[in-house]
């Protein structure tokens, strides 16, 4: 049963997919007895607490996926899911695969602003959370949260000290004996892999993140043919050190193309180095995901590392561009290849290949995965430019959505009538064929891999009783790409310290990346001739470029 408010592909190309052998009608939740029958008793899933093999995966699987149908969850609702990376995630994330239920991957970073409003909008019925995490009490914060949602009916707790009337997520996915029998009882309520597997949060232009709708067929073929480009296999050992909620570190291929192939996946807490190094060391990893802040804290401390790094082979690196002055500096520090990966929760992925010369891997973001994945690159009024010169990525294909859920005037903006996705990232085609990612139209910041949007900093800005009228944009930084830059005019009389803004934003439950950490505080807006706020300008000014002033005196 697939959520009513779903755009759905056209009748024309679900066949041309299938018929290339692309989607294979295969469940996400499907797989998991096919890998239990092949890999058996090698290790499939390793955290800081346990490790699982892949029968011990399967038996977890199955006996959640059965009591969540006993919680009264049915196929088609939705469970938000705010768990670290550990094997819990992997378990649920898998189970809900296998009877219909939809997770809605969120971060732990989030907090009641985002919960609530996206489990509102996707009608969740239960929510899944870890006790505490780096001290902060997450049961209270679900209570919370489901205190505002009328549907919300479970919490699920994946840690110590699971509070009265919330439900114990570790005891649920405890296995019995009926192995076999639990099987073939789900096999039989298995959902149609036309149906949505899973909810993500987009990288979008306005207020909080939209929800993408991936369903079974389009999910399964990006992890499965991802895995294939990316050459991962029986011996790939994954470490996932990323949010695993994110679409790279779980489908692209990250952890799915790793267990498609057999390979081990390795979850840690925390990307920083002394964590991500001692995971690569103990367990060999040989294949890891970072985004570009993450890569320049890797790099400055492999110097003194005291661990042994000699499994990592190949370093995929994406979220955000990366500059070409980093990518050099990878294999002579970490001693082990780069892949490019350029990617959007909404679809499209375009990897550097393996065999790629190395000036198109340290230059370019790569090219798309399938050979079905149709690109355009197109000026402001909508026309092709010509090969080498910028332009917005359009993109349609077997892996990108045809429309966020439950956002019709929106989709109306983002997608043609013809089903081309405006990425709203400015691009050129480079001399290898390969794309090269120079800017975007979208009014987003990214603060080291997280997509931030302006419009939702701006909402809580406009909020302040000080502020007369707010824009965000963003800042440059060393190691994070951007940070969050508030621009404000005052009310008459009215003074404002970042740490005011800051403290707002805490007691207005937002999550703390997204806190402004630049201000400037301005006499007047800079605004265009039709009265909307010049953001270029703001941009400038936050890049410490010039002066306002100076901006304004060249009409930028």
């Amino acid at each position: 049963m697939t959520p009513s408010g779903l755009v759905t592909w056209p009748e024309d190309r679900v066949t041309a997919y299938r018929l290339r052998g692309h989607w294979r009608g295969r469940t996400l939740g499907s797989l998991v007895t096919s890998w239990a029958d092949c890999y058996g008793s090698e290790v499939a899933v390793v955290d800081d607490r346990r490790q699982l093999t892949y029968l011990d995966l399967a038996a977890e699987v199955d006996v959640l996926a059965e009591r969540l149908l006993g919680l009264g969850l049915r196929p088609g609702d939705s469970i938000v899911v705010q768990l670290p990376n550990c094997a819990e995630f992997v378990v649920l994330m898998l189970a809900c695969a296998r009877v219909g239920v939809v997770p809605t991957m969120m971060l732990t970073a989030h907090r009641e602003h985002e919960l609530t409003h996206i489990a509102r909008h996707v009608t969740a019925k239960a929510i899944a959370v870890p006790g505490r995490v780096h001290g902060y009490d997450h049961q209270a914060l679900a209570r919370r949260v489901a205190a505002d949602c009328d549907d919300l009916r479970h919490v699920l707790v994946a840690g110590e000290g699971v509070e009265p009337g919330h439900v114990d997520l570790r005891k649920l996915m405890s296995p019995d004996s009926q192995t076999w029998e639990r099987r073939n009882r789900l096999d039989a309520l298995a959902p149609d892999a036309s149906d949505v597997a899973l909810f993500l949060l987009s990288g979008g232009t306005t207020g909080v993140p939209k929800v993408i709708p991936r369903t079974h067929n389009d999910y399964e073929y990006a992890a499965r043919h991802s895995a294939r480009v990316c050459g991962f296999d029986r011996s790939t050992v994954y470490l996932v050190a990323l949010p695993a909620a994110h679409t790279f570190p779980l489908g692209s291929p990250g952890l799915l193309g790793t267990l498609m192939n057999g390979g081990r996946v390795v979850l840690v807490p925390s990307p920083r180095p002394e964590v991500a190094f001692e995971a690569i060391a103990t367990h060999r990893v040989t294949v890891a995901a970072a985004v570009p802040a993450v890569v320049q804290r890797w790099i400055e401390s492999s110097e003194s590392a005291e661990w042994d790094l000699s499994s990592l082979r190949l370093l995929q690196v994406g979220g955000s561009r990366l500059s070409r002055e980093l990518a050099m500096r990878i294999r002579p520090a970490l001693r082990c290849a780069l892949q490019q990966v350029y990617g959007m929760s909404e679809g499209l992925l375009n990897f550097t290949r393996l065999d790629d010369p190395a000036e198109a891997v340290v230059s370019t973001q790569g090219r798309p995965m399938s050979a079905d994945d149709e690109i355009r690159i197109v000026d402001e009024h909508g026309r092709q430019v010509e090969d080498g010169d910028a332009g917005e990525l359009l993109v349609r294909g077997p892996t990108t959505i045809p429309g966020y859920f439950r956002v019709p005037e929106h989709n109306a903006e983002c997608f043609t009538a013809d089903g081309w996705y405006h990425t709203g990232d400015i691009v050129r085609r480079h001399s290898s064929g390969n794309l090269v990612v120079e800017s975007r139209v979208k009014d987003v910041i990214n603060r080291g891999g997280e997509k931030i949007h302006a419009e939702e900093i701006e909402d809580v800005l406009n909020r302040m009783p000080q502020v007369a009228r707010a824009a965000a944009v963003a800042a440059p930084h060393r190691e994070l790409s951007e940070v969050v830059c508030a621009c404000v005019v005052l009310e008459a009389g009215q003074s404002i310290t970042l740490e005011e803004i800051r403290d707002y934003f805490d007691a207005s439950g937002m999550a703390a990346f997204k806190f402004p950490e630049r201000l400037e505080v301005l006499d007047e807006m800079p605004l265009t001739p039709v009265g909307k706020i010049r953001k270029q300008s703001l941009r400038e000014l936050a890049a410490g470029m010039r002066t306002l002033r100076q901006v304004e005196e060249v009409g930028a």
